[in-house]
């Protein structure tokens, strides 16, 4: 990515995305085993997804269960228990930042920002561009948005 990429004034990343296959067991590990804290739990119909987030200090780590098999998570998970997914980063005006991508050449998921998790809006950059890795922009959007998730 590029020194200009506008992260936020701590540059900080959001948060960053398991995809696994039991959500139950792998909240298990993080929280009993490894003590991580919950901060958040919820079904992202739009992403057909629910999303449990624990807080990593100031980011989150974010799992993801797919809520149908023609997820394309599903897929993408294949036979494993969890995959990473993705690295998410704040920005914060996530249309500017999109702009400037794509003129800087960079192909884009989306176009315009969408919303996701608690309301913020977000956007994917295309793996392609990125030296194979997801990357998810995200911009917390006030009332109803939360910070260190997107």
């Amino acid at each position: 990515m590029s020194e200009n990429l506008k992260t936020g004034p701590s540059g900080a990343i959001d948060h960053v995305a398991i995809v696994v296959r039991d959500l139950e067991r792998s909240l298990e590990l993080y929280t009993k085993t490894l003590g991580f804290r919950q901060a958040y739990r919820e079904i992202v119909a739009d992403q057909n997804v629910e999303a449990v987030g624990l807080q990593a200090g100031e980011s989150v780590i974010e799992l993801l269960r797919p809520l149908s098999q023609d997820s394309p998570l599903v897929t993408y998970l294949g036979d494993a228990e969890s995959r990473l997914h993705h690295t998410a980063y704040r920005v914060a005006n996530i249309a500017a930042e999109l702009a400037r991508l794509r003129d800087a050449g960079v192909r884009l998921i989306d176009e315009q920002p969408r919303r996701g998790a608690h309301g913020n809006l977000i956007a994917f950059l295309h793996p392609k561009s990125t030296g194979g890795v997801l990357i998810e922009l995200c911009q917390f959007v006030g009332e109803g948005g939360r910070r260190g998730s997107h």
